[in-house]
């Protein structure tokens, strides 16, 4: 029997056996995103469901399991790999992006039919507008008690109980307590008793905690609840909690085991509690909602003070960005010599090659994300992962872009380079110049205060429009402190947001330009911004970005002829100040100290 029909075998018993107790249950579909019940980006080997259920590997999607068939709903980074994971004779392959859920339950089921859900992994916000959007077709949306992907797992991996780090104070420039009795001020001001904190990377930064519960992200895995007075009660696995844990997150915290959760839940009747509807799970806020509560609905109240960084968190961010580009200045001259040599490596060994440099550092503690190596017309697609298939070759006579970060006990890093492979076209120096037009015009605005990232979006973009070009993601995201490397609330994109952005808050600024079947660009530093010194005497309180990412662009790409004079100071300024920063942490290595000085030599 060959091993796609094995694995087919596999699928099929699973489904079948979810499937009994979907009519045990009394519904007749079921809905498994990737998500788990913390609704993070990444998810551990015991909560791989989706992969359990489906042989499906990617970051995003869900599947649904009827009563006959079944359908897995992935976006167009997943066309190919979903049909080489997920068997053809258990599936049908659905788009995330254009096939409404409830249109295609509707031609599914008949009228009355019920859709059951795990509410622990869906959003109150998913689970209320899915309810709606059934209902007004003739189903229902119902909360299963028991998750028959759960019921069914029988070989299921037992969950890691890595030991929490405890975070520096210093480092955090601010004590947990601090931290608590400052969220705790918010929450009285609102007239809140109690918050509900779900976002792992809220929790951390909050008790100044640190984990491994999941790759790329340092965090403990588990939920709180956040009292006004600044008092605290985290659930977690409490194995994980260190001799020590207790002192340094300072009075007020109590740790308790997970499953004590509902109870504690059921606990707050006749207290007002602030839940995130876009962040925590909808059982919670059921829980709370049964209980007697009064809940409600707003933004994590950690989620702002997370973002703004201290000075503390900024100069941690600050060594990181120049530790990082150290590594990322090594792989860069090894890149070059070796394409030099006529030695060409596919994407998966380009890759491990970096992260062998990050390795040689001391700090590092794992990468931020799964990197991006995409060679040629790969870069084409802007989340490409060489993991999902075979890697490719790296092509002469192309472009290579590499994204990328690392996490370090100081900061988090994410930065994209896009690489000169031989020769090059002049049309793809023309789309680098005027991609590298607009993150000069970001990177240099000056806004006032209270202004959002939708609101900058578009500097990035014009010099693309002009031309008639575009891209389909947004041009920055949010960054951690040694946390999650994409944070929210801030963001730079055309989709809607109501943040300002605030000084401390440190942004990806990375406008790129995608080709299909040819290739793909971006260029990515962090920025954080602070006030503009320069205007300080100003009518208006204006603020300005700074640069944190010091590692070279690829002038060979730039088309000096299409750039103003501004545009081409602008480089050359951003080169010495990487020279000056990057020098002397490279002495010794005199190979990159020459690539060096060539990268950064004035336009």
């Amino acid at each position: 029997m060959s091993q796609s029909r094995t694995q087919s075998n596999v699928i099929q018993t699973r489904l079948d056996a979810v499937r009994k107790s979907l009519k045990a249950a009394g519904v007749q579909a079921y809905i498994q995103p990737r998500a788990d019940e913390y609704l993070g980006e990444y998810v551990p080997a015991y909560n791989e469901r989706l992969l359990w259920l489906s042989g499906f590997t990617g970051s995003a999607g869900y599947a649904v399991v009827l009563e006959q068939g079944a359908g897995i709903f992935t976006d167009g980074r997943y066309t190919i790999q979903v049909r080489n994971q997920a068997p053809a004779d258990c599936f049908s392959y659905e788009s995330l992006t254009d096939t409404d859920l409830a249109d295609w339950l509707a031609d599914q089921l008949p009228k009355g039919a019920a859709l059951g859900y795990d509410p622990r992994m869906h959003t109150a916000t998913w689970a209320r507008a899915t309810a709606a959007a059934l209902t007004k077709r003739g189903l229902s949306l119902v909360p299963l008690n028991t998750n028959p992907v759960d019921a069914n797992w029988h070989d299921r991996p037992a969950p890691e109980a890595n030991p929490v780090t405890l975070f520096s104070h210093a480092s955090a420039g601010a004590t947990s307590v601090e931290k608590r009795q400052r969220i705790g001020k918010l929450l009285t001001r609102e007239g809140v008793d109690v918050a509900m904190i779900t976002a792992p990377d809220s929790i951390a930064w909050l008790l100044n905690l640190r984990g491994q519960d999941i790759p790329c992200m340092p965090v403990v895995l588990g939920s709180a609840l956040l009292y006004a007075n600044g008092d605290l009660i985290f659930f977690t696995d409490l194995k994980k909690i260190v001799p020590g844990a207790a002192a340094h997150v300072g009075e007020g915290v109590s740790f308790r085991a997970e499953a004590e959760l509902a109870s504690a839940i059921g606990q707050l009747r006749g207290l007002s509690v602030l839940a995130d509807p876009e962040q925590s799970n909808a059982w919670c806020i059921q829980q709370a909602s049964a209980a007697g509560a009064k809940v409600v609905e707003g933004a994590d109240p950690v989620a702002i003070p997370k973002a703004a960084k201290n000075e503390a968190e900024l100069a941690g961010m600050r060594e990181a960005h120049l530790r990082d580009g150290v590594a990322v200045c090594r792989f860069l001259a090894w890149l070059d010599a070796e394409v030099d040599a006529g030695r060409f490596h596919d994407e998966a060994a380009l890759a491990d090659q970096l992260l062998r440099f990050r390795k040689q550092l001391p700090e590092f503690r794992d990468s931020s994300f799964d990197t991006i190596s995409a060679a040629g017309a790969n870069a084409a697609m802007c989340h490409y992962n060489h993991l999902n298939g075979t890697p490719a070759l790296l092509p002469n006579n192309s472009l290579y872009l590499v994204d990328s970060g690392a996490q370090y006990p100081d900061g988090t890093t994410d930065i994209t380079r896009t690489v000169a492979i031989g020769e090059v076209t002049e049309d793809m120096q023309r789309m680098v110049t005027l991609v590298l037009k607009g993150h000069i015009a970001l990177d240099t605005a000056r806004f006032p205060k209270g202004t959002c990232g939708q609101q900058l979006d578009a500097l990035a973009r014009q010099f693309l429009w002009a031309e008639g070009f575009d891209y389909d993601h947004g041009t920055g995201h949010g960054v951690g402190h040694f946390l999650s490397v994409h944070e929210g609330p801030q963001r730079i994109s055309k989709a809607a947001s109501r943040v300002p952005l605030m000084p401390g808050m440190v942004c990806s600024n990375e406008p790129g330009y995608y080709r299909d079947h040819a290739f793909g660009i971006r260029l990515e530093n962090l920025v954080a911004v602070r006030p503009c010194a320069a205007l300080a005497g100003a009518e208006r309180e204006i603020y300005e970005f700074e640069a944190l990412t010091m590692v070279p662009m690829d002038t060979r790409l730039f088309l000096t002829s299409l750039m103003t004079d501004a545009e081409i100071q602008w480089v050359n300024d951003y080169h010495q100040r990487v020279r000056a920063a990057m020098a002397p942490r490279l002495q010794g290595d005199e190979a990159t100290l020459a690539w060096l000085e060539r990268a950064t030599r004035p336009l």
